[in-house]
């Protein structure tokens, strides 16, 4: 059973949106994973970006899915487990909290650092990059690594199935110990997929997400205002070209985006008025879609106009 409740008008729209790219972008159904929740038959919503905890447990959401299974790779929407991760080593001790830790929890998110993110995955694991490593010692330094990756297979999700986390962004690329864990053929990078990330931020939404105080913590750093002021003159503003810059500045913004030469994804939670909410994560891959910066933006205005002209009951 899935996590949220099929809705057939929700269904029906959803063949219309990916006929609407196949026409529009020539985005074939299978260069694309999509899951869109509604929020709404007594799932309460706060300005917060929270969902309210009296109803969150009563009720799942309605939602639709394509290709929502489907493992690909999720550029820098990795960093959401990686928040996550971060949270409950924090909660249970694992690690210290200290400005530095803050810092670079703001930059991977905020800004997509890949800096901040190689060292969030050093302190998650207690590895480091380097030089390669003879056998033995290379083989604890991978069990560590996959600390992260047990962590979540903890949860016994089935949209955990099959996903892998245990490696760090790059720019140029991974050199050393780093490119050997990766493998000849890269068989061993980040794989994730649609269905497994709208679950995780559905569970931050919802509070329980280690708790519900770190949840609300998580959920501020993802906060993305709409104001063009605030967003243009940042090159990793994960507005433009993405989800966001499909709505109207007034409505409400909690997103993380990944890009590559061969992705473009992104997660975004929508709040308007006093109770209207949605969830959207859309994945692409391949190089014609990854170059596109209308894609996404188009899509998500769709969604919004849609649920505008017609909400779910």
């Amino acid at each position: 059973m899935p996590f949220y409740q099929p809705h057939p008008t929700l269904s029906r729209w959803g063949e219309t949106l990916l006929e609407e790219l196949q026409s529009r972008h020539q985005c074939d159904p299978t260069d694309i994973g999509i899951v869109w929740l509604v929020y709404g038959g007594g799932v309460r919503v706060n300005t917060g970006g929270a969902l309210d905890p009296q109803t969150f447990w009563q009720q799942r959401p309605w939602g639709w899915s394509h290709r929502g299974e489907v493992n690909v790779y999720p550029a820098s929407i990795v960093k959401l487990f990686y928040l996550v991760a971060a949270h409950e080593w924090l909660e249970q001790g694992m690690i210290r909290p200290e400005p530095e830790l803050d810092r670079a929890l703001h930059d991977m998110i905020r800004h997509s650092s890949n800096d901040a993110t190689s060292y969030i995955v050093d302190v998650l694991t207690g590895t480091t990059s380097g030089p390669d490593l003879a056998p033995g010692p290379f083989s604890t330094w991978q069990y560590q690594r996959n600390l992260v990756n047990r962590y979540f297979q903890s949860w016994q999700w089935p949209e955990f199935s099959g996903i892998n986390i245990n490696q760090k962004t790059w720019c140029d690329g991974p050199y050393g110990r780093e490119r050997a864990f990766l493998g000849p053929q890269g068989e061993n990078r980040n794989r994730l997929n649609p269905l497994a990330t709208a679950r995780l931020f559905h569970s931050i939404l919802g509070g329980i997400a280690v708790s519900p105080r770190r949840s609300q913590q998580m959920l501020d750093l993802c906060r993305r205002s709409l104001a063009p002021a605030d967003y243009q003159n940042d090159p990793n503003n994960q507005i433009q070209g993405f989800l966001g810059e499909g709505l109207p500045p007034e409505v409400r913004l909690w997103s993380k985006a990944g890009h590559t030469s061969q992705v473009r994804h992104d997660c975004a939670y929508v709040e308007w008025g006093d109770d209207q909410a949605y969830l959207l994560v859309v994945f692409t891959v391949g190089e014609r879609h990854s170059r596109n910066a209308a894609l996404l933006p188009d899509l998500s205005r769709w969604v919004y106009e849609r649920l505008q002209q017609q909400p779910l009951a």
